[in-house]
């Protein structure tokens, strides 16, 4: 199609059955009153006018041009839309996003076909709202999200406590107590952001109300009705990135119905991810996008199944700007045959064995043990990515392979099974898959962690039975990857993963029985190799005005006099203005998580957000402030949230509860 001209609406409202109007950014293709065209929703909280812009401005303008209009729309309580926020995906979100839909179709402008997209809360709240059915959404193209909200989101990991809860909850905080933007709203700017300020809950109070798979995160799962999902949806992730088993479960589930890609990427849209190879995200889409929504007969629904970027052999880096592979495709997927290994009676993990072991074999891992892990979600490929293994493995158990004769190749989810027992009612246990390079460096190639506790399933936790010897199935996330000849496979296996896991009641340890110990791994089998397109242009992100300069900082601080380890990320975006709208933002975040080495009850988290807006002689500033630490038998949480205008303070609120620990 030829590219056409467009219009950029800045702020159109939707008023919604209730009487509450929420505020949507719209490229508009020229043209629509004598064609009009289909549109893509984009339904978040993460502010259109200053916190997706950038984002935003690097893919809408492509639709545009290509005669697709893009709505970009403020979830309520959220940047200019009135009106409070009431958590995460809850139903009134998305019976709000079904609103959307009907309004956009309604539209003289529309041709009543919709697509809905995002990354993340969109990629979420996108396959959400398809499984409600309104009438006009056609299709959606879902990026870093999950069919799961229990076990693969920022909450909650096979039972164990992830501490990217608390870190969600703060930024969340931080995002909802900004103001809308006055210069949009008018003169109910400071009214709306009073009523935000003095309702908007603290996340984590209800999350930490559902420790187990109840009906809170089956609400919004999709995978609890794969049948009933009713359009095509093309699930996308990155091996860098926390959501990388949702493509692989999207097309188990919903068959020829999706489509999965799978590139080396950390939580970015394709088209500007990190680390390289990129993917040309925006005629991926189009593509897309004009099949599903304009019934062009493009052959979109014939792509593979499956299109995956296989990691060959990549080193941890302060900065892993490309990661070295290639890209498959394998047209139909099918469960992969598996490569069973053991432990040999000389302690190495081996392939095709009888597997002897060593016996039985006691682990109890320091509880910093995890630095080097990364983080849950990564937003850049620096040390948010994981680091060199060797940290985390001297606080673990490890068995690794004889150098590898010649290359390996494996595509899924690897599954290990053992004999464990411990002394309390439950434990972590934390496996990693680790590639062994010939000078001993130590990638991460997987991991899978379990809380013990859930081992028949996350809805009812059964506590262990103290010293007994019980099987344990712990499947590890996604991967796709090459083992060189001359490199080592290495399994790791600890009872910590701090700060990324937070610690059980109680630090027990673990028995191994390692003659129990099977390690499967999945083969990638028949596949043919293929060339995913790199975007036109290789810096797509528009150029905004810095009045400052970023920084990051990320530091492990090990007390030696005190017994306590730190663990420090500093984030400062630097004050950024917006060349069009002069609209300048700076957000900075400090977070410390702190705990004893030998202490479970010890560990602490504070993340601190201050968020600052400024144009036209104007200050605004939120400083929030959110705390979790614990006893053997609560969560405590608190929060504090201060706002000002000018330098005078506007308001102050805290929140403070105790939450009963579930086997966790």
């Amino acid at each position: 199609m030829t590219d056409r001209n467009f219009t950029v609406i800045e702020n159109e409202w939707i008023a919604l059955k209730d009487g509450t109007r929420l505020a949507a950014r719209i490229w508009m293709p020229e043209g629509t009153e004598q064609n009009p065209v289909p549109a893509v929703l984009e339904f978040l909280p993460y502010r259109k006018r200053d916190g997706t812009s950038a984002r935003d401005e690097s893919t809408y303008p492509g639709f545009a041009a290509a005669g697709i209009a893009g709505v970009r729309v403020d979830i309520r309580g959220s940047g200019e839309s009135e009106g409070v926020i009431d958590g995460e995906y809850t139903p009134r979100e998305l019976s709000d996003g079904v609103e959307i839909i009907e309004w956009i179709a309604a539209q003289p402008w529309s041709n009543g076909k919709v697509g809905m997209m995002g990354i993340s809360w969109g990629g979420f709240n996108a396959l959400q709202v398809a499984a409600l059915k309104p009438p006009a959404l056609k299709a959606v193209i879902s990026i870093a999200s999950t069919v799961d909200r229990y076990n693969d989101d920022i909450h909650y990991k096979n039972g164990c406590h992830l501490s990217a809860q608390l870190s969600w909850a703060a930024t969340m905080l931080a995002y909802q107590s900004r103001s809308p933007d006055p210069e949009l709203v008018g003169e109910r700017w400071k009214e709306m952001w009073l009523e935000r300020l003095e309702n908007e809950p603290f996340f984590i109070e209800e999350w930490l109300e559902h420790q187990r798979r109840d009906d809170f995160w089956r609400h919004g799962s999709i995978c609890e009705d794969f049948d009933g999902f009713p359009v095509p949806a093309l699930v996308i992730a990155g091996w860098a990135d926390g959501y990388r088993n949702t493509p692989i479960k999207a097309i188990e589930g919903l068959g020829d119905r999706a489509k999965a890609l799978i590139g080396p990427w950390v939580h970015k849209y394709p088209h500007f991810a990190w680390p390289k190879p990129r993917a040309d995200f925006l005629s991926e889409a189009i593509r897309w996008w004009n099949r599903w929504l304009r019934d062009e007969r493009n052959d979109a629904e014939q792509l593979p199944q499956m299109r995956a970027y296989i990691l060959d052999g990549p080193r941890p880096a302060l900065r892993r700007n490309e990661d070295p592979g290639r890209w498959v495709a394998k047209d139909v997927w099918t469960t992969p045959a598996m490569r069973s290994f053991g432990i040999a009676r000389d302690g190495g993990l081996a392939s095709g064995r009888s597997r002897e072991g060593i016996g039985d074999v006691y682990i109890r891992s320091p509880l910093d043990t995890g630095t080097a892990a990364g983080e849950y979600f990564t937003l850049k490929p620096d040390a948010e990515m994981a680091g060199d293994q060797r940290i985390d493995d001297a606080g673990s158990l490890t068995f690794e392979t004889h150098p590898l004769l010649e290359a390996e190749d494996y595509l899924g989810q690897p599954v290990l099974s053992l004999d464990v027992s411990c002394a309390a009612a439950t434990a972590n246990l934390i496996a990693r898959l680790v590639d062994v390079h010939p000078d001993g460096t130590a990638t991460r190639v997987s991991f899978g962690v379990l809380n013990l506790a859930h081992r028949n399933g996350n809805a009812k936790p059964v506590p262990m039975e103290k010293n007994h010897k019980t099987r344990i199935t712990l499947t590890l996330d996604a991967c796709g990857y090459r083992f060189r000849a001359g490199h080592r496979i290495r399994l790791s296996l600890s009872t910590s993963y701090w700060p990324m896991i937070l610690p059980s009641p109680s630090d027990p340890g673990l028995t191994v029985d390692t003659e129990s110990l099977s390690l499967s791994l999945p083969l990638l089998g028949d596949h043919r190799e293929i060339v995913v397109p790199q975007p036109a242009n290789p810096n797509p992100l528009p150029h905004y005005i810095a009045h400052s300069q970023p920084q990051t900082r990320r530091t492990v601080e090990r007390d030696m006099t005190r017994g306590v380890t730190h663990y420090t990320i500093y984030e400062d975006t630097g004050l950024v203005e917006h060349p069009d709208t002069g609209n300048a933002t700076e957000d900075i975040r400090c977070e410390i998580w702190s705990i004893a080495p030998d202490d479970p009850h010890s560990v602490t988290g504070v993340s601190t957000w201050t968020c600052i807006a400024r144009r036209d002689g104007r200050s605004l500033k939120t400083i929030s402030k959110s705390r979790l630490s614990c006893t053997g038998s609560e969560w405590i949480t608190s929060a504090k949230v201060e706002a000002f205008e000018e330098e005078t303070k506007i308001f102050e609120k805290t929140f403070e509860k105790r939450i009963r620990r579930d086997l966790m």
